[in-house]
């Protein structure tokens, strides 16, 4: 049997680590690697055209599947272009593996042609990042980076020169089980009583859920129950928590709708579960703050806590409900619902007038029939900026879906590559790219990667021809909108040029058989709807506070298009409110 180089076994221990598939883009000091790819019939290299859709791809792929994906870029630029990508995955808790190729191991630290230091750029957005110099140091190193992206959740950066990839594997190297799986954390007794205590003295409580929360739905309706307590939820709670939900009060945040934020202002006790919400902005600071988190560096950042607890919410939750004194007053929990559906109804009315006979056509109009049209299991990728509002409000989640975008990392570019990545998972799932014009056109190259591997990839074009949040956030700050608007091609045409099926949307009554036809289509898709640039509206009073500050102030605006079937959802909780 023939010795193994480096870079076969680097491969063969990426495979026994679960990875199914590297992408990136091959050239020089990468070429070994993807060689011994070629001849490993467990693997498979996916060529994209940039290697940011590489990152994105793979940390989509992480997130759907939960176990440990892979990119790699060549030496210098290649690899530089990993890391807004990088970034997200980390950024998102997804386990990626991210080989950077180096130059030849003699010419580090010479100024040799395309030379950077991939040890110090990646170092931010990284739990792992080392270089293997040395043919000895494999495959502990190796296996040491994947332990951390998937113990710790998060990315690993293994660099490595092209002529280490080359050189024969050391013998009787050690290779041992590799750790694929997380435990979960269960806090300890002292954490458990304090919250229980806490909870039993306070008369009203509200949960805020984030995507801690995956995987403990029921805990969270259980315990919601027991203590009569309304529950909000981050933008990337959204999906795990407000579906069979009798105790909703919408998304609080820069894109909130509903009564979350004032149910987490007025109440005694506030339980922050599995979340790292930025906006300290929204959160009160006049009442008792619990929060609840695996990841303990993430404790107490956003706000000041009168008791963290370090661990998993389900177990958590498991561990508390059973010690908690049931409540039977409903008063604060009715009263949040009844504000909620009220809140809803309010914002409604603009999307029902006329929607249907408007043109330029409503985006609110374009997402409420894609959430009706989409699969019952559907994958979403969802671009930064407005599509993060219509999805924020109107995809509709059931336990079956996923949503995934850049909402941690807030990148533009996310949705293309991201679908990639989710729809390699699985080829006979529905997978949905809700892109802006903007996001799109910045990694449009990529676009060919669904027609390269017949990737039956959905994009739906939000194509209003500008940058839509931008011009909210100036709009805001009271200057005059500037360097936002795009000059922008039929894409239906440029999709079926590329030789993928490709429509164009310009009145509403045109939408759904659009829809119908590219979700029918058996392959890549491009459904180009024409949207209205001037969806948002101002409301009619701009506070200081608002001109002044955007994080709090774009929570506040009322959006021109209202909710989706969150308002039914909203009205049918109510209806459930038992009566005197």
């Amino acid at each position: 049997m023939a010795k193994q180089n480096v870079s076969e076994q680097f491969v063969d221990i990426l495979v026994r680590a679960g990875v199914k598939r590297l992408y990136g883009v091959v050239g020089d000091s990468l070429n070994p690697v993807v060689d011994a790819i070629r001849r490993n019939a467990a693997i498979d290299w996916i060529q994209v055209r940039h290697e940011e859709t590489a990152a994105f791809a793979a940390g989509a792929e992480a997130q759907i599947t939960g176990s440990l994906a892979a990119c790699a870029g060549s030496c210098g630029p290649g690899n530089l272009h990993l890391i807004n990508g990088l970034y997200d995955a980390h950024r998102s808790m997804a386990p990626v593996l991210a080989l950077a190729s180096h130059l030849p191991s003699g010419e580090i630290g010479l100024g040799y042609f395309q030379e950077t230091h991939p040890e110090l750029l990646f170092q931010e957005c990284s739990h792992y990042n080392e270089m293997i110099s040395n043919p000895q140091q494999m495959p502990r190193l190796l296996q040491t980076a994947i332990q951390h992206a998937i113990g710790r959740g998060g990315v690993s950066v293994v660099t490595m020169p092209g002529d280490i990839a080359s050189r024969p594997a050391p013998e009787k190297s050690i290779e041992h089980a590799l750790v694929t799986t997380r435990p979960t954390v269960r806090p300890g007794d002292g954490e458990i009583e304090k919250l229980c205590r806490m909870v039993d003295e306070a008369k009203r409580v509200t949960l805020f859920c984030g995507s801690g929360t995956a995987g403990a739905h029921a805990e969270v309706m259980e315990f919601a129950e027991r203590v009569k307590s309304p529950v909000g939820h981050a933008l990337r709670g959204k999906e795990w928590i407000q579906y069979d939900n009798p105790f909703d009060v919408g998304m609080s945040g820069l894109l909130g709708y509903g009564a979350a934020y004032e149910a987490t202002h007025e109440c005694d006790l506030l339980i922050l579960l599995g979340t790292d919400f930025p906006y300290n902005a929204f959160l009160p600071d006049d009442v008792k703050i619990v929060q609840v988190d695996v990841r303990p560096e993430r404790l107490g950042r956003r706000s000041k806590l009168d008791l963290a607890v370090w661990g998993d919410v389900r177990e958590t939750l498991r561990c508390l409900t059973p010690r908690v004194k049931a409540k039977t007053d409903r008063k604060f929990l009715d009263r949040m619902l009844k504000k909620h559906t009220d809140a809803l109804e309010g914002v409604v009315k603009a999307y029902t007038r006329k929607v249907d006979k408007h043109v330029p056509i409503h985006p609110e109009y374009v997402a409420a029939v894609l959430d009706e049209l989409a699969d019952e299991d559907a994958v979403f990728t969802v671009d930064t900026g407005m599509c993060n509002v219509w999805a924020a409000r109107y995809l509709t989640p059931n336990g079956k879906r996923r949503v995934i975008g850049s909402f941690s990392h807030g990148s533009m570019a996310n949705a293309l590559p991201q679908a990639i990545g989710a729809q390699f998972v699985d080829r006979d799932r529905q997978v949905v790219s809700m892109s802006g014009d903007g996001g799109f056109t910045m990694l449009m190259g990529d676009f060919l990667t669904l027609v390269q591997y017949d990737l039956p990839v959905k994009v739906v074009l939000f194509n209003n021809s500008s940058l839509g949040m931008v011009e909210l956030e100036m709009l805001v700050a009271g200057l005059p909108s500037f360097g936002t608007t795009n000059k922008n091609p039929d894409f239906a045409a440029v999709a079926r040029a590329a030789g993928a099926y490709g429509v164009r949307v310009e009145k509403p009554k045109q939408l759904a058989g659009a829809l119908k036809g590219a979700f029918k289509h058996k392959g890549p898709a491009l459904v180009d709807v024409v949207t209205d640039p001037n969806a948002l509206s101002i409301p009619p009073r701009i506070s200081t506070e608002m001109v002044s500050g955007f994080a709090l102030s774009a929570g506040k605006i009322v959006l021109d298009g209202g909710v989706g079937r969150m308002l039914q959802m909203a009205r049918s909780n109510l209806r459930n409110v038992p009566r005197p």
